[in-house]
């Protein structure tokens, strides 16, 4: 039978006429204004109509949705939907809501909760930004390639002019734009909110000498750890997997830059100066860093106080403008002997008249160490302490996996057997190895004696003047005990092992050198806590202090493994210090 057509006569009623009636409850207005409720996860459109029955105002949710004493955790609290949901209208929507209900009346967890949703709704936001710039970048280069003159030339002006930006800024937001084109992954953890622009950058940045493939193996292999990472960390973990991806683009773009080595110097905004070396070999950079810090300590030795930071920086001005170091010392002072140098005189390295290391060495040359490299190298100077990190199968010999120095990043294998090599020759360094299984995790470490020479001849690669070294199996899981101590200050091995353990403060994204932090008992000593490695952490004094606060509890469930919780009673996990995996 067919359907019988409406009277001609019936009058359709208007969308006014019938939002005056009765509405559905599961209705929305008829505007749409509360279209984005439709695409609400069944549980949490559940949460939010039974919270609105009776509203505190119009269109306002009560905090976290749900009060948080039935013990069911909803909404921004940790664990509720909300707390987790991926940026977009909902997400939008219901922070909307928490807002203009008023933030005071979210507990600790929900305020964190909403503090998470609008760094992962920021990330959407940047997200659509810089799709909307690509596309229409994209739009003008086909224009271009159609015969329209300079389409794409004056893009930067026509995005500038719509968001009122510079001209660098908009050239900046294109380039963006561009990379997370190249970069599919990284731009769909942007837009699900699980990377930031900042991180996202470092990803472009670190890949930009790479083809295509070989940057998509890099982007697919950081990612992983990403979300869990701060900048820095992402950008060494970049950089090494970069290395490891393609060395000889790597090195490539390392010859480039250092073409372009120069020294620079600008204002500081407080009214100081800086001046700085850009673009320079990293073997040389870090045996220069090295032997600024040992005459700054000898300097202190010598009764000159100041800070390390300070010292350095005056030793640095120094010896560039061509004073003596010795010209630093207070009237008076008696500078004795120094650490870190032999005692013996007349040695390339040693001291000057006044007990001062490095100050004039046999050529003649104010401020430089002599030569002690390695046979028909022109000599790599350097003094102190180096760590350097590498994976096992580098260390043997069956990988070309790029290595990292603690205090300075990733290097190439060939700047690691550089960097070896002048250690291994040097009579005033000692250095330490530290190596890492397949997943990245240190497993083990070694220290030399300064002054030991490479057990094979030079050339024989870094297998051959590492071999020699008696590594200690690094405690990880279930601890063994094997090296506590009874004392409440853990002795010098062991400092060494926890500090190379974990090379920066153990609280979660803390930059802080190990070497420059507490080692801390993570249960007091005092209430029966080992000196040993599975109770014992750097941490800086800042997060020192906040551990012993009201309200924060650091664990140590196995050795390196610290779980923080925080006064809003969220949880967050650091460990031992990881690298990238060695191999494909």
């Amino acid at each position: 039978m067919a359907a019988q057509e409406p009277a001609a006569d019936l009058v359709v009623p208007t969308v006014e006429e019938l939002a005056g009636q009765a509405p559905d409850p599961y209705a929305g207005p008829p505007d749409g204004t509360w279209g984005w409720l439709a695409d609400l996860p069944g549980p949490l459109l559940e949460e939010y109509l039974d919270a609105t029955a009776k509203p505190p105002g119009p269109g306002l949710l009560p905090a976290g949705l749900r009060d948080r004493a039935t013990g069911e955790g909803c909404g921004f609290a940790a664990g509720g939907v909300a707390d987790e949901l991926a940026p977009g209208p909902v997400l939008a929507g219901l922070a909307g809501d928490m807002a203009a209900a008023g933030l005071g009346r979210c507990s600790d967890d929900e305020l964190i909760g909403v503090l998470r949703a609008g760094r992962r709704l920021a990330s959407w936001s940047a997200s659509l930004e810089l799709s909307a710039a690509g596309e229409l970048i994209a739009r003008r280069m086909a224009q271009e390639a159609a015969g329209r003159a300079h389409a794409a030339e004056h893009a930067d002006a026509e995005i500038a002019a719509a968001l009122t930006l510079t001209g660098r800024a908009a050239a900046r937001l294109i380039d963006q734009a561009m990379a997370m084109q190249r970069l599919p992954l990284t731009a769909r953890a942007l837009a699900a909110g699980t990377l930031d622009v900042p991180r996202a950058m470092v990803i472009a940045e670190e890949v930009s000498g790479l083809d295509d493939a070989h940057a998509a193996a890099v982007e697919e292999r950081v990612l992983a750890r990403a979300a869990g990472q701060t900048t820095s960390q992402l950008r060494a973990a970049a950089r090494r997997a970069v290395l490891a991806a393609d060395p000889d683009a790597a090195r490539r773009r390392q010859e480039q830059a250092q073409r372009d080595a120069r020294v620079e110097r600008w204002a500081e905004y407080a009214g100081t100066a800086a001046l700085a070396g850009r673009d320079l070999p990293p073997a040389e950079v870090l045996a220069a860093d090295q032997h600024l810090s040992e005459l700054a300590r000898s300097l202190r030795a010598a009764g000159l106080t100041g800070t390390m930071d300070q010292l350095r920086a005056q030793v640095f001005l120094a010896l560039l403008a061509g004073q003596p170091v010795t010209s630093l010392l207070p009237a008076g002072a008696d500078p004795g002997e120094g650490p870190g140098t032999p005692s013996s005189r007349g040695s390339p390295g040693t001291r000057d008249s006044r007990g001062v290391p490095g100050i004039a060495d046999s050529r003649g040359v104010p401020g430089f160490p002599g030569s002690y490299g390695v046979p028909g190298d022109p000599g790599l100077p350097l003094t102190g302490t180096i760590n350097l990190t590498m994976p096992l199968r580098t260390w043997l010999g069956f990988s070309d996996s790029p290595g990292e120095v603690a205090g300075f990043g990733p290097l190439s294998s060939a700047d690691c057997r550089r960097l070896g090599e002048g250690m291994a020759a040097s009579p005033l360094t000692r250095w330490c190895l530290t190596v890492t299984d397949s997943h990245g995790s240190p497993v083990a470490h070694g220290c030399t004696r300064p002054g030991r020479g490479p057990p094979g001849p030079p050339g024989g690669g870094i297998a051959a003047w590492a071999a020699g070294v008696p590594l200690q199996r690094l405690e990880t899981g279930g601890c063994t005990h094997q090296r506590e101590s009874s004392c409440y200050r853990p002795p010098l091995s062991l400092q060494h092992l926890i500090r190379m353990r974990q090379q920066r403060c153990a609280f979660p994204g803390c930059g802080r050198p190990a070497a420059r932090c507490d080692l801390d008992h993570t249960v007091a000593y005092h209430r029966g806590g080992r000196t040993c490695e599975c109770n014992l952490a750097p941490l800086c004094r800042r997060h020192h202090a906040a551990k012993q606060a009201h309200g924060w509890r650091l664990d140590q469930p196995e050795p390196g493994v610290m779980i923080w919780t925080t006064p809003s009673g969220r949880t967050c996990a650091t460990g031992p210090t990881a690298y990238p995996a060695d191999g494909p």
